[in-house]
């Protein structure tokens, strides 16, 4: 985007006025279209989208759109100013007041920036909820910015702190902290509360900008952490030349610790070799080697020293485990339990039904039509998710014939399944190292994929390895990969060699000639015994399968934080586990019986005899599916039926049912039909099962049904 210097003695071509404060009304600058706007004014507009991209037009405002809407508030009246050009209106429905932004501000509206950017009037302005002011009347109270004495009384000027009872401070200090702090560090000056205070402060009008702190921008910012720390801070230092002195290679080269990296030591001083540069420090040590992420690693060397005296001593409540099978026991006492259906019946209710966030997508481009949505405008993930599919045409097709949510989310994880972003097998996937993909994001789009699927109904992931699944649940130290988390022909040779050596001097020649490798893997060092092939070869695979993918796997994480499924899944991992590392149960003709609930006519007398025989078609029907004697099989079924050829994870909204189609008057229907929105498959009245049974594989086997694993 492209602007001229600034102009102050131009108005802004929204509110008609030549103020330049970027506090109150936004930065006001004059574009290369000529248009002169104030920032607020531009993003408030009620009749404006973003439908470009960010480097388009304004703001991915487009100058054609702008002019638009600048049309249409020409003939609207400002009910505060009585003039014309009010572009901004109340989001009330009923409420038909229309102002201009200043007009706004002068008269104490609410501005909300996030979400829909919703504009209040004075009448429906959102309120603060607080006990009664007779409750603060006895004491004073300071305003948390400023320090300047405060009324208690909530107001347009004066707000509350949400997370601390007795914290109150003034709208224009707050917006000030806002936008010198930015999105990352505005939260509570008295508690540090992010979360709840932005949430708060945004419903109430306060614009926080998402940029980086205005301390963070000063010119030579960072200056001192581009000095490397060089000392020698060992006991004895051994270097003639002081502890400052280093060489940038020898045995007088300064090593870090590789924790704190703010101590450290002559190679020669601690006696290490040139290879091998992992040293803690005094104190780092003392700290990691009591806290829980090496304690397990502490108790499995001890015990092999101990041997066979572990068994006298091992605790009364794990009698006769082995030292793996008490790990885990102790694991996972560590967390809670708790059944995942009331979980995922938690994390449900969290959505909205009042606010609608519509996808309408192509099936063949539908992780394109996913992105292109949510570019141009914030996602609310707790919104009711809305989905029109299109034919090829761009024509929408009937409603009727799709079960848009449970097919949108299905698809979508169908294409990441198969996506560069993961690699293995097709039930044990791993993250994926793609430069392109991580620049784009695609890995935080594919976390919150996963986190909208499981809350809103759809198909649990089921495809991750375990591996991955503890890197998310317990934290990538504590994961232990193993050689079927690789994929890669070329390291699978290159650890098979050095497991497989059987001599010291065999495994010494396979370190030097894949020295490159190691050297870039952080896994070379000198082999003493033929037993460090096993440190080697762990070592070789924690590069691989975590650390070579741990940009991808912060972003992924970071996806996941939506709706706060990873807060549960790392509180309930052994819930969790199900939905992410297996696949769905396969379905049987007993689970089918179950699911589907049947729906019959209320006139028994005329009726009732019929339905009994038809539901006996349906029971040797799903009989014969499951015995290979049918051509359609369970899944086309239930995607016929619901749109998802699996059980979502949270069960099905409304639940599966079966409905009878009698003949109406000279019309007789003869094959089956489904309304995917209310999950209910319609059979047909047939007369011989022979003639059911056709009728059935033949509407199922030729209705399109997307390719799925």
């Amino acid at each position: 985007m492209l602007w001229n210097s600034r102009h102050p003695g131009l108005s802004c071509a929204f509110c008609r006025r030549n103020d330049d404060c970027p506090e109150k009304y936004g930065k006001k600058e004059t574009y290369d279209c000529g248009i002169t706007l104030h920032y607020y004014c531009l993003i408030m507009s009620s009749g404006l989208y973003q439908r470009g991209k960010e480097n388009e037009g304004i703001y991915g405002f487009l100058p054609v759109d702008i002019k638009k809407e600048l049309h249409r508030a020409t003939k609207i009246t400002c009910n505060v100013c009585r003039k014309r050009g009010a572009s901004i209106g109340c989001t009330v429905a009923k409420c038909r007041k229309s102002f201009h932004f200043p007009c706004g501000v002068a008269k104490q509206c609410i501005f909300q920036f996030t979400g829909q950017f919703a504009s209040y009037c004075w009448e429906h302005k959102p309120v603060q909820k607080v006990a009664p002011a007779a409750k603060w009347a006895n004491s004073s109270h300071a305003c948390a910015v400023c320090l300047e004495s405060i009324d208690t009384l909530p107001s347009y000027d004066v707000l509350k702190s949400p997370c601390c009872k007795n914290t109150w401070l003034h709208r224009q200090c707050v917006q000030y902290q806002a936008l010198s702090a930015g999105m990352f560090f505005f939260r509570c000056t008295i508690c540090s509360n992010k979360d709840e205070f932005q949430q708060e402060m945004l419903r109430m009008g306060i614009h926080v900008p998402e940029k980086d702190a205005s301390w963070e921008l000063e010119e030579n910012a960072y200056q001192e952490l581009l000095q490397r720390y060089q000392r020698c801070d060992v006991r004895k230092c051994l270097c003639k030349n002081g502890r400052e002195y280093a060489e940038t290679e020898g045995k007088w080269d300064i090593v870090l610790c590789k924790y704190c990296g703010s101590s450290g030591t002559h190679l020669a001083c601690s006696t290490l070799v040139r290879c091998l540069q992992d040293w803690e420090c005094p104190e780092c040590r003392a700290i990691v080697h009591k806290s829980g992420m090496l304690f397990w690693k502490y108790l499995s060397s001890n015990r092999k020293r101990t041997g066979h005296h572990e068994s006298v001593h091992s605790s009364p409540k794990c009698p006769r485990l082995s030292s793996e099978t008490q790990k885990e026991t102790r694991n996972r006492q560590m967390f809670a339990t708790r059944p995942i259906a009331d979980i995922l019946e938690d994390l449900r209710s969290q959505i909205n039904l009042k606010i609608i966030t519509t996808f309408n997508v192509d099936k063949n481009n539908i992780w394109d039509g996913y992105l292109k949505k949510i570019r141009y405008k914030d996602l609310n993930p707790a919104s009711t998710i809305c989905v029109k599919f299109l034919d090829h045409d761009r024509q929408r097709e009937v409603d009727d014939l799709e079960n848009p949510c449970n097919e949108f989310f299905s698809l979508l994880l169908h294409n990441l399944q198969n996506s560069t972003l993961f690699e293995g097998s097709a039930t044990s996937k791993n993250l994926n190292l793609d430069s392109r993909a991580l620049r784009w994001g695609r890995y935080f789009e594919a976390g919150r994929v996963f986190a909208m699927s499981i809350v809103h109904g759809g198909r649990s992931p089921g495809f991750l390895s375990t591996t991955l699944f503890n890197c998310l649940a317990y934290g990538p130290e504590m994961a232990e990969p193993t050689i079927e988390d690789v994929k890669h022909f070329d390291l699978l040779q290159k650890i098979g060699k050095i497991k497989g050596s059987s001599t010291l001097e065999e495994l010494k020649m396979y370190v030097k000639e894949y020295a490159d490798y190691l050297s870039i893997a952080g896994c070379l060092r000198p082999v003493w015994s033929l037993g460090d092939k096993e440190m080697l070869v762990k070592d070789m695979l924690t590069f691989h399968v975590i650390n070579r993918v741990r940009s991808p796997f912060e972003r992924f994480r970071e996806g996941l934080k939506f709706l706060g499924v990873l807060e549960n899944i790392q509180k309930y991992p052994e819930a969790f586990v199900e939905l992410f590392c297996h696949r769905p149960k396969k379905l049987t003709s007993e689970i089918f019986e179950k699911l589907f609930s049947i729906k019959y006519s209320q006139d028994k007398k005329n009726r009732n005899n019929q339905e009994s025989r038809i539901i006996r078609f349906w029971k040797e029907y799903l009989g014969e599916i499951e015995g290979g004697k049918a051509a359609a099989s369970f899944e086309e079924i239930l995607t016929f039926a619901t749109g998802d050829n699996a059980v979502p994870s949270i069960s099905f909204h409304p639940n599966p049912t079966i409905e009878f189609m009698h003949a109406d008057g000279k019309i007789q229907y003869r094959f089956p039909t489904a309304q995917m929105r209310q999950n209910c498959l319609k059979l047909p009245m047939s007369k011989t099962y022979k003639a059911f049974k056709e009728s059935m594989d033949f509407a199922i086997c030729n209705t399109h049904i997307p390719d799925r694993d």
